[in-house]
């Protein structure tokens, strides 16, 4: 007796035709692609290919010119980034935007939302409320830092953070969201050897253990192999190839995509 097919489940994230214009320069230009959901999606291609400007659109900070994006089947084209927080995507920046003269364990507090403590009202009429969401809020943040292994540094000015720290700091600030897909663009960027390989270790962690789906737009080639098992390249605003690294790096596309673009070759020597 035949079984029956099983279907695979739908993406979590599909872009569809997606396009951005500034005046007349076209930078995302009919652009399509999925992402399957609790996976590591790699997104790479020379500088201008689009890549952080199709992350702006899926983040909300950037409206598109034309297309659409689907999150869980639903359409969020245009939606505003508060509005897609909400909804559990979030994402990271390449160079990180800690709040500088806060503490690293008040960086990750601020980031819930919701919190009764921030209106004035349930201050007065509900403090025990307030209380008890403030301390549910701090022990998340303090088992963050934990993972993070930034506890020594949780009453330590996020300004006075190391570049690869401040990095940390944005990746757990990411967490605190109890996001369900998580952008991250160049997270290895400024990022030394040792706590690259760290780096890497937690975003695989977050993947395996608490089901994130993570999509990272970075150069290091060789970071971006040892995490992810579909790559998307992108050139010139659109999808070019996409499929293992092994098979995006014997493409001559890519190759002369690369070149032409001005980054190093992406052959296995390195990025």
């Amino acid at each position: 007796m035949a079984q029956p097919s099983v279907s695979p489940p739908p993406p979590i994230l599909a872009v569809e035709a997606l396009t951005r214009r500034f005046g007349g320069l076209t930078a995302v230009n009919r652009c399509s692609f999925h992402v399957d959901a609790e996976r590591i999606t790699g997104i790479i291609g020379p500088n201008g290919a689009g890549k952080s400007t199709i992350f702006n659109m899926v983040a909300g900070a950037l409206p598109p010119t034309g297309g659409r994006i689907l999150f869980d089947g639903r359409d969020i084209t245009g939606l505003p980034a508060h509005a897609l927080f909400r909804r559990g995507i979030v994402r990271t920046f390449q160079i990180p935007h800690e709040f500088r003269r806060l503490t690293v364990l008040e960086n990750l507090m601020a980031v819930p939302a919701d919190q009764p403590g921030e209106r004035l009202w349930p201050v007065w009429l509900a403090p025990r409320a307030v209380e008890r969401r403030e301390r549910e809020v701090r022990e998340r943040a303090e088992e963050t830092l934990d993972f993070l292994t930034l506890w020594e540094l949780r009453d330590e000015l996020a300004m006075n953070l190391s570049g690869g720290q401040k990095k940390l700091l944005e990746l757990g600030r990411a967490m605190m969201a109890e996001p369900r897909l998580v952008l991250l663009d160049e997270p290895g960027a400024g990022v030394n050897p040792t706590l690259l390989v760290k780096l890497g270790e937690m975003i695989r962690q977050l993947r395996s253990e608490r089901g994130y789906t993570i999509v990272i737009i970075e150069h290091d080639m060789d970071f971006i192999a040892s995490l992810c098992e579909r790559i998307i390249v992108l050139a010139e605003g659109s999808v070019l190839t996409e499929g293992t690294m092994a098979a995006v790096r014997s493409d001559s596309r890519v190759i002369d995509a690369y070149l032409g673009g001005g980054e190093e070759d992406v052959s296995d020597d390195g990025a």
